[in-house]
C-alpha cells in the first residue's frame, strides 16, 4: 500500500480493479466527466497529479495572496522541480502563473466569468478565409452549454445583444453593473457602444448549497468564500455518487495492449514515488491545453513511436492563446476602484467586426483598476501621517478597460517535451515555443484604438497603455489535440475520441480548433459533458 499522512489522514493511493472509467485530471473537464458518469452508475477513478487542498484554508491562502512575504506562486503550492516548464518560443511563456495543479484545477484561481463561443468562431475559415472550421457548431454545443451553466452556477442576464441565441434564463441573476461601470456607460452612450453585463461562475444568490458572493475582491487567486465556481464542489458531488478521487498521483504515461489501439492502464506515481497500473475500459485525458499533450508525448511505444494518439504529427501543435489589450490611468473624480473584484460589465460589439485583416474581440471595463491601498503604501516613501494623506489623496481615481483577443492556429506554436530539462519523476518537461501572428497584432491595435476612444471621452489621464507589442497572455491554453473528421489533421474526432485509440477521449480546451476571443471555461466543461455522453454511450 502506498500511503501518506495528510492531517492525520492516511490516504490509499493504490489502484482500484478494473474499472469502467479512468479520467486523469480533476479539473472542471474532469470533474464533469466524472460527476456525470459516475450518477449514471458507472465505476469511475479520477487520478489528480496535485494534491487536495482543504477549503478551511482558503482564508490563510488569501492572506497569502496579498501579503508581499509570499511570492505568487506559494499561493497554489506551484513550482519547483515537479513544475519545471520550457519556452524556447519567440516569446517567453510564464506557464507556471498560468495553472494550479490540485482537486480543483485552474478554477482554483480563475477570474470566474463564462461565455458561450459565438456561432462565427466554428466556421473561422468560412467567414473570414483564416484558420480551420471546427468540426460542429454552436446547435451541436447549446444544450450541453445551458448544463454547463447550471452545473457551475452562472449569474447572468439576457442583455447582451450580440450574445449567441439561448432559450433558458441563466441560473442566477446577473451582478450589478459597477460604479465604474456607470461611468463607462454614458462615455459608450455618446458613442454608440453599447454596454451589457457579464455572465459569471460565483453565487449572486445562494445557489448549490453555497453561500453568495460577499465581496471579499480576491477572485483571482482565491475565493475564501466558496461563491465562486470551483470543481473540487463538482468532485465532491461525484464522490457522493460514487467515483474514486485519487490526489498526488502524477500519470506517468498510459500503455497500451499489444495491438496499439486500445489502451489498457495509466501508469501513475504516489508521493513515495512507487509507480502503479490503473487499469480501466476507458480512459479521458482532462488534464489541461499543456500536460494533456505532453502525456501523450511521453507514451510513446513501439505501437506509436511520435507518441500515443500521435499518428497526424500533430500532437502538441496549434498551441493558442487569448492576449491581453489594456489602456487606464486617473480620473480627478472618484472611480471607487478595487470594489468589485471582478467584471460586471463589457462590450461585444466589435467581437464579430468586418474590419479588414481582424480578428474577434471582447472589451472589458474593469472593476479593479489601479493599485490597491497596501499596494501604494509598499511603494510610498512616505510613513505615518503623510502615508495617509497620500493614500486620501491619490487611492480611488485610477480607472481602466482590459480586453481579450484571440490568436490564429498556427503549427509552429506548439507543446513539445524537452529531454534536456526533467521533473521530479525524471520526465521531459512541457517546452511551449510560442509566437504571435500579425492578424493578432493587428486585432490588438484596433482594441486598442476603440479603447482610446473611450478613454478619452470619459477625460482619462491615461498612464498605461498594453498592446500590441507587450501583450501578455491570458492564462487561456488552447489547440493541441485539435478535432476534427480528417486523422491526417487532428488528433480527436467530434466525440472527443482519439483516431488512433478506441476507448480514449479528450475532455479540454486542448481539443479547440479556433481559439475565439471569450474565456474558455464555460466551452471546456459543455465540451465535457458531450464527451461523457459519448464515453457512456460506448461503455
Amino acid at each position: 500500500m502506498s500511503a501518506t499522512d495528510t492531517g492525520g489522514d492516511i490516504v490509499d493511493r493504490t489502484p482500484s480493479e478494473r474499472v469502467d472509467v479512468c479520467v486523469v485530471g480533476a479539473g472542471p473537464a474532469g470533474a464533469l466527466v466524472a460527476n456525470r458518469l459516475a450518477k449514471a452508475g458507472f465505476e469511475v477513478v479520477v487520478l489528480e497529479a496535485g494534491p487536495r487542498f482543504d477549503v478551511a484554508d482558503h482564508r490563510e491562502r488569501m492572506e497569502r495572496s496579498i501579503r508581499p512575504a509570499h511570492g505568487p506562486l506559494s499561493v497554489w503550492e506551484m513550482g519547483g522541480e515537479r513544475d519545471a516548464f520550457s519556452a524556447s518560443g519567440e516569446r517567453f511563456y510564464p506557464l507556471n502563473a498560468m495553472r494550479v495543479k490540485g482537486v480543483g484545477g485552474s478554477t482554483l484561481h480563475w477570474q470566474g466569468m463564462v461565455f458561450r463561443l459565438h456561432e462565427s468562431d466554428f466556421a473561422r475559415r468560412s467567414r473570414d478565409g483564416v484558420g480551420a472550421d471546427w468540426p460542429l457548431d454552436y446547435a451541436d454545443l447549446r444544450p450541453y452549454y445551458a448544463e454547463a451553466e447550471s452545473a457551475m452556477g452562472v449569474a447572468g442576464a439576457s442583455d447582451n445583444p450580440f450574445a449567441p441565441p439561448r432559450e433558458e434564463p441563466h441560473p442566477m441573476p446577473a451582478f450589478p453593473p459597477s460604479y465604474s461601470d456607470s461611468l463607462f456607460a454614458e462615455a459608450c452612450d455618446e458613442l454608440d457602444i453599447t454596454i451589457h453585463t457579464v455572465p459569471n461562475a460565483r453565487n449572486s444568490e445562494s445557489y448549490d448549497r453555497r453561500g453568495q458572493c460577499v465581496g471579499y475582491g480576491t477572485c483571482n487567486p482565491v475565493c475564501p468564500s466558496g461563491a465562486k465556481y470551483s470543481a473540487d464542489h463538482t468532485v465532491e458531488a461525484a464522490e457522493a455518487s460514487g467515483a474514486r478521487v485519487v490526489d498526488s498521483v502524477p500519470v506517468q504515461r498510459l500503455e497500451t495492449d499489444g495491438s496499439g489501439e486500445r489502451v489498457e492502464a495509466t501508469v501513475y506515481a504516489t508521493p513515495d514515488g512507487t509507480e502503479y497500473r490503473q487499469e480501466a475500459r476507458q480512459f479521458v485525458l482532462a488534464a489541461g491545453g499543456v500536460e494533456t499533450p505532453r502525456l501523450l508525448l511521453l507514451s510513446k511505444s513501439e505501437a506509436h513511436p511520435d507518441g500515443l494518439a500521435n499518428s497526424s504529427g500533430l500532437v502538441g501543435r496549434y498551441f493558442m492563446e487569448h492576449l491581453f489589450a489594456g489602456m487606464g490611468g486617473t480620473l480627478r473624480e472618484a472611480t471607487r476602484q478595487n470594489h468589485v473584484g471582478f467584471i460586471t460589465s463589457e462590450t461585444h460589439q466589435f467581437y464579430d467586426n468586418d474590419f479588414e485583416g481582424v480578428g474577434p474581440m471582447k472589451l472589458e471595463f474593469l472593476n479593479y483598476a489601479g493599485p490597491s491601498p497596501a499596494e501604494q503604501a509598499l511603494t510610498a516613501d512616505e510613513w505615518g501621517d503623510d502615508l495617509l494623506d497620500s493614500l486620501r489623496e491619490d487611492y480611488g481615481h485610477h480607472i481602466a478597460m482590459g480586453g481579450l483577443v484571440g490568436q490564429l492556429p498556427r503549427k509552429s506554436n506548439r507543446v513539445a517535451l524537452d529531454p534536456s530539462t526533467t521533473d521530479d519523476h525524471g520526465n521531459p518537461v512541457p517546452d511551449v515555443q510560442w509566437s504571435l501572428d500579425d492578424r493578432t497584432r493587428r486585432t490588438l491595435r484596433k482594441a486598442n484604438e476603440i479603447q482610446r476612444r473611450v478613454i478619452d471621452e470619459l477625460g482619462v489621464d491615461v498612464g498605461w497603455t498594453v498592446g500590441p507589442d507587450d501583450t501578455g497572455p491570458a492564462a487561456h491554453h488552447m489547440g493541441t489535440t485539435r478535432m476534427g473528421t480528417d486523422p491526417a489533421e487532428s488528433v480527436v474526432n467530434p466525440r472527443l475520441r482519439t483516431h488512433d485509440v478506441s476507448n480514449l477521449s479528450v475532455a479540454s480546451s486542448s481539443v479547440f480548433v479556433t481559439s475565439g476571443a471569450m474565456n474558455p471555461t464555460l466551452t471546456i466543461a459543455a465540451l465535457a459533458l458531450k464527451a461523457a455522453d459519448h464515453v457512456e454511450a460506448d461503455l
